[in-house]
């Protein structure tokens, strides 16, 4: 792939709209010393390499030859016509791309983003910069960098949350933080079996065959519920499962752990169960299951405090957003968009 090619893919973090934006508006004449911006915000990893290879924030990073705003006419040297980047205002566009991008990277981005502002160049000189079209592309630029950059205020806005908060939103939600350890038997809602000549059949005698079958695993996973109530063991029972269904593979482990969060709304009912019970034959998305708890126990505060903040997040983000969105009504016109 060439080097124009990976640009796009590198600057994955900046949108197509930053990209217009930071292409058209970089300065292209070589910076004077005092011209670094005073508020660039280095992270201590950036400080320690800049202390280590001596790079200050008025040294060039970045010299382009030949690219300039005005060439000199006929044949006079370019000798003075270089676009300088320094580390002051190199680490000002990675502030505005991807704050945290690897070191390691910083290099490419380099000379990807030495390749674009070529382009730049080239492209205002063939006039591209001109016209409606032109001036289009960079309102709508504006309208992304700002709905962006509102999201990212938004994003830090929510995700200041105290250790208040934590305690009261796990207080409020015990139940969320449970764990169980659990057998479970997973039995399929059909019948996997071959049937010849089943392709040549009518589509009513297919219909028909396939609700035979998904009776005969009902009633076998209701055979296997009451197995399992009398003491049988669930690793047999499961095998029994995949047997009735002509499964041929290896039955899965029956023993795992589960929560609330990650059961479906139709298995809920399980973290209800005491220790030892088994529960009712619950729906599956692909056929059924049968659950016996075996132990349950509390996630600890401090075990859950990831988890919570990103909850918290999500949910004062999701409500930031509704606000905004109920402030407004947008109105389509249905005779456009519905054709």
């Amino acid at each position: 792939m060439t080097r124009y090619g990976l640009l796009y893919l590198l600057l994955g973090s900046l949108s197509w709209g930053q990209l217009a934006r930071e292409a058209s508006t970089t300065p292209s004449t070589q910076p004077t010393a005092g011209s670094a911006p005073a508020n660039v915000e280095t992270t201590s990893r950036d400080r320690s390499l800049a202390q280590k290879t001596n790079v200050g924030p008025d040294k060039p990073l970045i010299t382009i030859a030949g690219l300039c705003d005005k060439r000199p006419k006929g044949n006079a040297k370019a000798t003075n016509c270089e676009t300088v980047i320094t580390r002051a205002q190199f680490e000002k566009i990675i502030a505005a791309v991807q704050p945290n991008m690897p070191a390691r990277a910083r290099r490419e981005f380099a000379l990807h983003y030495a390749d674009a502002l070529v382009m730049t160049k080239k492209a205002e000189q063939m006039g591209l910069d001109k016209g409606e079209n032109y001036e289009e592309q960079i309102r709508i630029a504006r309208i992304e960098v700002l709905s962006n950059d509102f999201k990212k205020v938004m994003q830090a806005k929510t995700s200041q949350i105290s250790d208040q908060d934590l305690q009261d939103y796990y207080q409020k939600n015990t139940a969320r933080f449970e764990r169980a350890e659990v057998d479970r038997i997973y039995v399929p809602r059909a019948q996997q079996l071959p049937l010849a000549g089943e392709e040549k059949l009518p589509d009513v005698d297919r219909q028909r065959l396939s609700q035979e079958s998904e009776r005969i695993m009902r009633t076998e996973a209701d055979d296997l519920r009451a197995r399992a109530a009398a003491g049988e063991d669930f690793a047999k029972l499961q095998a029994d499962a995949y047997l009735a269904a002509g499964i041929k593979s290896a039955a899965p482990n029956t023993a795992m752990e589960i929560r609330r969060t990650s059961l479906p709304p139709s298995q809920i009912s399980v973290m209800d169960l005491k220790s030892g019970e088994i529960s009712v034959v619950l729906r599956d998305p692909n056929g059924y299951a049968i659950y016996r708890i075996k132990a349950k126990y509390a996630i600890s505060l401090e075990q859950a405090r990831d988890e919570i903040k990103a909850t918290l997040r999500s949910l004062r983000m999701q409500d930031e957003m509704q606000d905004i969105e109920d402030s407004v009504t947008p109105t389509l016109d249905a005779s456009y968009f519905l054709r």
